[in-house]
């Protein structure tokens, strides 16, 4: 097992990593059809899949934040197996963070 100290800067990274990725979309961007260029944002709220109409300026930029989703799921559980290590070796997170 890594040391405290070790553990310690990991998390700090992640946490910068994560707050980096805040900017993101839950979801996938799908296209509406062949007739004509346009797109949506598909997502599944309640068991129901949901779409909203995304502008044709803005898929580059939804595209994006889509893939910060991605990536912020990895790092939250990258950031909890660092938790999970430091709280084992008996460091309180909630008052030593």
């Amino acid at each position: 097992m890594p040391s405290v100290i070790i553990l310690k800067k990991r998390r700090a990274r992640l946490l910068g990593k994560i707050s980096g990725n805040l900017d993101f979309l839950v979801g996938s961007v799908s296209s509406k059809g062949l007739k004509y260029e346009a797109y949506n944002l598909t997502t599944k709220i309640d068991a129901k899949t949901k779409t909203k109409h995304i502008p044709i300026d803005m898929v580059p930029t939804v595209r994006q934040m889509v893939l910060r989703h991605k990536k912020l799921k990895e790092l939250i559980k990258e950031l909890g197996e660092v938790n999970w290590l430091l709280v084992r070796g008996g460091v309180d997170l909630e008052n030593n963070g």
